[in-house]
């Protein structure tokens, strides 16, 4: 993944990027599930003239893809603007145009969403990285990656059938580890995650980017 994403720009404030899972604000639209849960949302517009970053909107899936948090408009805190302009985010970006972007060709115009996420693990309570369980994203496709994982046990990945077959599973474990995930055909999950050392602070940072065409 370095090598790829390096070919679409550089990663010169990878550190910098990385401290910013640091500002995370809680996800208040889950209670107990997600008590230990935090993020923050952009969203994008790919088209051949670039990358835009658009105002900041709600987050909405329908219930047909999120039967826990579905069918409302879910508000979350803005990803901060030194991270929207960082190196590191565009080059992300780029890629993600890139890539999925070959698998359809026909598609000029991207709606782009960013979810930088923070799953925190503690002694007894173990986080949920997807609190609705196996599921679609209801969009075309989709990026996981790795951005930091400290003190973390679990948090595999598992990947399925429309009927629940499971095709495979694997773990995130190294910083751009990622997942790409064609999610018209695909289902996707991930196990909880505890605290390797229960006396010591955890976490699981993800950044994901969804690509959905535009009518």
């Amino acid at each position: 993944m370095l090598s790829l994403l390096e070919t679409f720009g550089p990663l010169s404030d990878w550190q910098s990027f990385t401290d910013s899972w640091n500002a995370l604000e809680p996800d208040t639209y889950l209670a107990t599930v997600g008590l230990h849960r935090r993020r923050r949302h952009a969203v994008f517009s790919a088209t051949d003239e670039g990358v835009v970053r658009e105002a900041h909107q709600p987050h909405y899936q329908s219930r047909d893809y999120n039967s826990l948090q579905g069918g409302i408009e879910r508000w979350f805190a803005p990803m901060l603007p030194d991270v929207a302009n960082s190196a590191s985010l565009r080059s992300i970006l780029r890629f993600c145009q890139s890539f999925f972007g070959a698998l359809a060709p026909e598609v000029r115009a991207w709606h782009v969403e960013l979810h930088q996420f923070r799953i925190e693990a503690r002694a007894g309570e173990p986080g949920q990285p997807t609190p609705e369980g196996v599921h679609r994203d209801g969009v075309d496709f989709v990026l996981v990656l790795l951005v930091d994982r400290q003190n973390i046990a679990s948090g595999t990945t598992t990947i399925h059938t429309a009927d629940g077959t499971l095709l495979g599973s694997f773990t995130l474990a190294r910083p751009l580890d990622a997942a790409l995930v064609d999610d018209a055909r695909v289902f996707h999950g991930v196990t909880a995650v505890e605290p390797e050392d229960p006396t010591g602070a955890s976490h699981r940072d993800v950044l994901v980017v969804t690509l959905r065409r535009k009518a």
